[in-house]
């Protein structure tokens, strides 16, 4: 935030002082005053109070059109009604006990019955959790201990994937550029005799949604392969783009498939799905792997789980696409009107935003952070809620009034920042 003008952070300021006074309470007990970096922004984030449909309140009372949603995970929107309905029941009946539930069978089949690369499944707490079980399984299968990923890739907060998402590698991590398949055949060439898996996701989420060519994706497969490594599709953020993942409409077939946010239905959650052969190391008769967890399949995530997907239908997931490819027109027609830079990445119901001419090949390394960091801001300020990194993500409650709500929001904040550019 060095450097910012004063009209939009002083606005900010003074709108959420029961904000800034809960970070300041925050910091007290939580070192950096959370838990989640994803969700602090400078000078502090705001506190939300609750959530219901396309919109949230923070402790100040103000409304906010929600246009992240969770980063992609409340696919359904806040409090979903026949999510919220299915929680409550299971919490009256019980929350989780050492022992098995039958929810996880139901959402097991469902997962199983709508992506065909995926005979079994294992759950998790997290998309991150899902990744560290998808390293282990290919550790444990190849008795090898590195992995290779796309530089700025992301697959959770393990250290050796998140240092890749920083793009620097690390003493278990080799990277390679995304979308470039001679880069990931070069480094297989090199050190895939060390290499247990190859970690891609289908459309770079973090990263600034960069959609994988097929050509690529399929290559880096077949190069895994050869060199004997497995080969892991990420699909935690995108289940949501169709019905059997981005994997269905590139007819690829992983290894195995790491899942994880709308499975959940809003509740913590991440899986790891794969061919029966290859988890046989779960096998009680002959385990290999010894995988477990307090609140692992959970009933209540469980039941929120199978409600979200079953609710994901096909014309929901083509609706949301539409809206946003209708968000993003309207949005660099906005911003030409103020004379600011615009560029996009998009997939399905997501895109990122850039105040440059061209979109960077991360973002985590755009030039546009000072520009990015005044529109978040401005945006918050006119009730209308996107990631700092200029991420949007909608859901299947987004309507096309809020499409519109959302362009006379986002018009006033570049109102705001073209003021302070030029």
């Amino acid at each position: 935030m060095i450097g910012m003008a004063a009209a939009i952070s002083e606005t900010y300021l003074v709108r959420t002082p029961a904000s800034a006074k809960n970070y300041v309470r925050a910091c007290e007990f939580m070192p950096g005053g959370t838990s989640r970096q994803a969700s602090f922004w400078a000078p502090y984030p705001l506190t939300i109070e609750r959530g219901e449909g396309t919109y949230f309140w923070d402790v100040d009372g103000h409304q906010y059109l929600d246009l992240i949603n969770n980063y992609t995970a409340m696919v359904h929107g806040h409090a979903y009604p026949p999510i919220v309905e299915a929680a409550r029941k299971q919490i009256g009946d019980g929350t989780g006990w050492a022992a098995a539930n039958e929810p996880q069978n139901r959402l097991a089949a469902m997962i199983v019955d709508r992506i065909p690369s995926i005979e079994q499944v294992r759950f998790t707490n997290s998309g991150s959790e899902a990744g560290a079980l998808a390293f282990t399984i290919a550790r444990v299968i190849t008795g090898r201990n590195k992995v290779l990923m796309a530089r700025y890739g992301y697959h959770g907060s393990l250290f050796e994937f998140e240092i890749g998402s920083f793009g620097k590698e690390g003493p278990l991590t080799h990277l390679a550029s995304y979308n470039k398949l001679d880069d990931f055949a070069a480094v297989l060439d090199e050190h895939g005799a060390d290499i247990a898996a190859v970690f891609l996701e289908p459309v770079m989420g973090a990263g600034g949604i960069t959609a994988g060519e097929k050509d690529f994706l399929h290559g880096v497969r077949k190069a895994a392969h050869a060199a004997g490594a497995l080969f892991v599709l990420d699909e935690v953020l995108t289940l949501r783009f169709a019905i059997g993942g981005c994997q269905a409409g590139l007819d690829i077939d992983p290894d195995l498939t790491m899942l994880g946010k709308i499975i959940g239905g809003g509740f913590p959650v991440g899986a790891v799905g794969g061919k029966k052969d290859l988890l046989k190391l779960f096998d009680q008769d002959d385990l290999k792997v010894f995988h477990t967890g307090t609140f692992n399949a959970n009933p209540v995530t469980m039941v929120a789980g199978e409600v979200s997907l079953r609710e994901l239908t096909a014309e929901r997931i083509e609706v949301m696409h539409d809206l946003r490819e209708s968000l993003e027109s309207q949005l660099s027609e906005v911003a030409k009107i103020h004379g600011l830079p615009f560029a996009t990445n998009h997939y399905g119901s997501c895109l990122n935003l850039y105040f440059s001419e061209s979109v960077p090949e991360s973002s985590v390394v755009r030039d546009d952070d000072e520009i990015m960091d005044r529109f978040h801001l401005a945006c918050i300020n006119h009730g209308v809620f996107i990631a700092p990194r200029g991420m949007i993500a909608l859901s299947t409650v987004t309507t096309e009034e809020h499409i519109t709500e959302a362009i006379e929001r986002a018009d006033a904040a570049m109102r705001d920042v073209a003021a302070e550019t030029k």
